[in-house]
């Protein structure tokens, strides 16, 4: 999985959906979307090192997913790191893909986890659309045509 996992469109619309999330919650700092497996599908950050944040939130998705996982909760849905100057948090955006945000200390994180779990819903649903539009082939044998 890659940028290329997503056509040119959705990764434009991807980008779309975090500057809209930016634009919601101020102080956000940061905000990227990446395959599960720590690829940048579209990142809207001043900070150039988006690729090594997408490693890293792969490597600790591992991590929750397991604790998640062992302690009976279930799938992942998200994480929160709270850091002396500020927050970084991970939402499950479908199957695929990742929301991770960079956020300032005064954030409101009621606020923070309210909007970007509605827009890793969007998230999901650009990134499933877009592996639909690919045809036959993008889908499981046996299902029906996207």
């Amino acid at each position: 999985m890659s940028t290329a996992m997503v056509s040119a469109e959705s990764e434009a619309e991807i980008l779309a959906e975090l500057r809209r999330l930016r634009a919601r919650v101020p102080q956000l700092t940061g905000a990227l979307a990446a395959s599960v497996d720590g690829l940048v599908l579209a990142q809207d950050s001043a900070a150039a090192e988006a690729e090594a944040v997408a490693a890293l939130t792969a490597a600790a998705l591992g991590v929750a997913q397991r604790l998640s996982d062992s302690t009976g909760q279930g799938g992942f849905r998200e994480l929160l790191v709270r850091g002396e100057h500020g927050y970084v948090a991970t939402y499950a955006a479908g199957e695929a893909a990742v929301l991770t945000l960079i956020a300032e200390p005064r954030v409101n994180v009621g606020r923070l986890h309210l909007e970007a779990r509605r827009s890793s819903v969007r998230i999901a649903e650009l990134i499933e659309h877009s592996l639909g539009r690919r045809g036959p082939g993008a889908n499981p044998p046996g299902a029906p045509p996207g």
